[in-house]
């Protein structure tokens, strides 16, 4: 068993500590919405915050987050800042397939949590990660400045 914080509960996971938070959120706790892109840390789907930070689950083990904060998009409506870009995603209408859109939010509300002014460079650089086949990339800078408005 691992003990692990997901969202704010302690939570077991039956799980070998090399499993990567991805699948034991998936597999384990029925979290789906963190998705499996890649597998590679290449894509973004799988984002999630570790103490805050964008992390990829696909690659990251859960060994390696004994002891520190894991949020999941299941908990962004809950975080002011990850309501906001939710919020600002329906305003711009920005998901079309959705796949990749729990990533995108995870990493548009780290960004926003450091950066509450962010540029246009800034945007790009913080969400250089997170690919989307739709090619939404435009609606996404600008849900990510709605979002930034919103929280001034």
């Amino acid at each position: 068993m691992v003990q692990l914080e997901i969202n704010g509960r302690a939570t077991q996971v039956d799980a070998d500590p090399a499993t990567p938070i991805l699948w034991a959120l998936r597999d384990n706790l029925n979290l789906t919405g963190t998705k499996f892109g890649c597998g590679a840390a290449l894509c973004g789907a799988c984002t999630v915050h570790l103490d805050g930070q964008p992390v990829r689950a696909c690659v990251t083990p859960i060994g390696s987050a004994v002891g520190h904060r894991i949020t999941t998009i299941e908990a962004m409506h809950q975080d002011p800042v990850g309501k906001a870009v939710q919020a600002a995603w329906i305003r711009h209408d920005v998901p079309q397939c959705g796949y990749c859109q729990s990533g995108q939010v995870m990493s548009a509300t780290a960004l926003l949590r450091t950066n509450k002014t962010p540029t246009d460079a800034d945007i790009d650089a913080a969400m250089s990660g997170n690919i989307c086949r739709c090619g939404t990339y435009q609606r996404i800078r600008a849900a990510i400045k709605d979002a930034a408005t919103t929280l001034a």
